[in-house]
């Protein structure tokens, strides 16, 4: 197991995915950050309701390290505009071991 996770963010645009992503780098929570423009997505909103709402969204992925997740979220919870933010991580069972040392050489 390498102790890397991937943090699934979605922004409502990508000037949010932008500012949030330079923010968590600032502060050394993570190495890298990935923004993937012109996602749709269709969810149930308000919640409990029957109504579906569709809109077009931006993925920010993270790459860091399992233990720095408690304050990524935190972080991403301040800024994002959404009510109920999409923040989960991905667990990285394999990872290139230069890569995997980078990426923890960058993470304070």
């Amino acid at each position: 197991m390498s102790g890397m996770i991937l943090v699934y963010v979605v922004c409502e645009d990508e000037k949010e995915a932008k500012e949030i992503g330079k923010k968590i780098l600032l502060k050394k929570l993570a190495a890298c950050v990935n923004i993937i423009g012109g996602m749709q997505s269709m969810y149930f909103w308000p919640p409990e309701s029957d109504k579906i709402e569709e809109s077009s969204e931006t993925i920010l992925l993270i790459k860091t390290i399992k233990e720095k997740y408690p304050q990524i979220n935190d972080e991403i919870k301040k800024m994002h505009s959404y009510e109920v933010p999409c923040i989960f991580s991905i667990k990285v069972d394999e990872v290139d071991s230069k890569y995997l040392k980078w990426l923890k050489d960058q993470v304070k």
